[in-house]
């Protein structure tokens, strides 16, 4: 079922129910105006046009493609590395009027044969909340996806499974949250947590009503967290914050002293939403706390959720914010272990969408990903962002000048490089009412990525 599954018709609906007064669809129009433009003119031609150009290769990274095993329409990407160094990625396509959430492993030359978790015509597809797969260390491989549970937009479970076979055949599944109530339950993080078990940090709706009283505390999606083990052991859950934005990514890290790092777009009753971390560690999760305070006051959700990533003790944290109608990706970092951060500082260029990626070097720097309008049109750029110099040499990835937008783009470490994967518009005739597209990986080999 078709439910908010473009960006275009993602935004549309987030300006007709999120946003609550004229002051704040001005506000977000600043932000959006360039990529609506982008997706309308994509949406009015007949035939998609899309930039198959890669950055070249310089100084600081060569670039190769790696073909993914996905039909025409496939989408919304994501990765994770697995235990022995290879890059698992997920996505969702087109299965005749329905769709499947697809799964394959790569050593960073080519993906093997992609296998299917799932498969309906009731799974909830959305180009900003989308399936996800991880591996543990005892070889299981965890995934979950969205799934329809009422009439109404926005009105989903997730839905969680198993494999102890590299996913040619997966368990049961069963329901990730303890609420059945026809709300909205997504934007999940799957972490592996230990040799056999993994924690899910998730948006939950439970006490949510985007038509009710906004300036009332209690009305908002809240943030919630719970342990499984690969042998099917459930804990409680546990609420990390009540009051949260409403459709932003998580994003969550294992810490070098195993705490377990959280961040999200947060939500003050004065509508700021800048972004917070917690944290879990022998005494259980911490209580919030801003990594920087922007500022930035919106009266809906901007779909720009952050990104955290930690290696030997160092930690970084990239985010999108546009506070004082000012857009930007900014990045801070932390040497110890997450508890406390420098000072946030931009990389972006002058008109960043944002939709960020990061990945922690063991060096201190970190290589980070975002979306970007240039003359050029929508693209993908990648810099090695360091502590005190910033970002020296931003690199366009992929240039998109017209058509559908690449979506969140998302890295994974593989051997000694890293792997990325967008969505991107495809030549070829579309197979699905909103196909076109298609599914894109390189490996980026980067000096000093070990």
């Amino acid at each position: 079922m078709w439910l908010g599954s473009s960006p275009s018709q993602s935004v549309l609906v987030i300006v007709k129910i999120a946003y609550r007064s004229v002051n704040a669809v001005v506000k977000t129009i600043n932000f959006l105006s360039e990529v609506l433009t982008t997706l309308i003119c994509g949406i009015a031609t007949s035939t998609l046009s899309v930039s198959n150009a890669l950055a070249e290769n310089g100084p600081l990274f060569s670039v190769s493609e790696i073909a993914v095993p996905a039909v025409d329409g496939a989408r919304e990407p994501s990765l994770a590395t697995m235990a022995d160094g290879r890059a698992l990625l997920t996505w969702t396509e087109p299965l005749g009027q329905d769709f499947a959430v697809k799964v394959a492993i790569s050593d960073g030359t080519e993906w093997g044969a992609a296998q299917t978790v799932v498969a309906g015509n009731d799974l909830f597809v959305n180009w900003a909340d989308f399936p996800s797969a991880i591996a543990l260390s005892d070889g299981t491989l965890v995934a979950h996806w969205l799934q329809i549970n009422g009439e109404a937009y926005y009105q989903y479970d997730t839905k969680i499974a198993l494999s102890k076979d590299y996913g040619r055949t997966w368990s049961e599944p069963f329901i990730l949250h303890d609420d059945r109530s026809q709300r909205e339950h997504g934007f999940v993080t799957l972490l592996p947590t230990d040799v056999d078990a993994f924690t899910a940090i998730w948006l939950d709706g439970r006490y949510y009503d985007a038509y009710g009283p906004q300036e009332v505390a209690e009305n908002a999606m809240q943030l919630r967290a719970r342990r499984i083990t690969s042998g099917g052991d459930v804990s409680e859950e546990t609420l990390l914050d009540m009051r949260t934005c409403t459709c932003c990514q998580t994003s969550a890290v294992v810490a070098n002293n195993n705490d377990i790092l959280a961040v999200y777009r947060d939500r003050s009753i004065d509508e700021i939403r800048d972004i917070s971390i917690v944290r879990s560690g022998p005494v259980g999760w911490s209580t919030p706390k801003t990594v920087s305070f922007d500022g930035w006051q919106i009266e809906g959700c901007p779909v720009n959720g952050p990104a955290i990533d930690a290696a030997d003790g160092q930690v970084v944290v990239a985010w999108f914010t546009a506070a004082h109608d000012i857009p930007k990706v900014k990045v801070a970092f932390s040497s110890d272990d997450g508890h406390t951060f420098g000072t946030a500082f931009e990389i972006s260029g002058s008109a960043p969408s944002g939709r960020v990626d990061a990945l922690q070097q063991p060096d201190g720097t970190s290589l980070v990903t975002w979306v970007e309008q240039t003359p050029k049109g929508e693209t993908l750029q990648i810099c090695l962002v360091d502590p005190k110099a910033g970002c020296k040499h931003p690199q366009v990835l992929a240039a998109n000048p017209r058509g559908r937008t690449v979506g969140f783009p998302r890295m994974a470490r593989v051997g000694q490089g890293a792997v990325v994967a967008w969505a991107e518009p495809s030549s070829r005739p579309p197979t699905h009412p909103e196909g076109g597209t298609t599914v894109r990986t390189v490996l980026v080999q980067l000096k000093g990525l070990n």
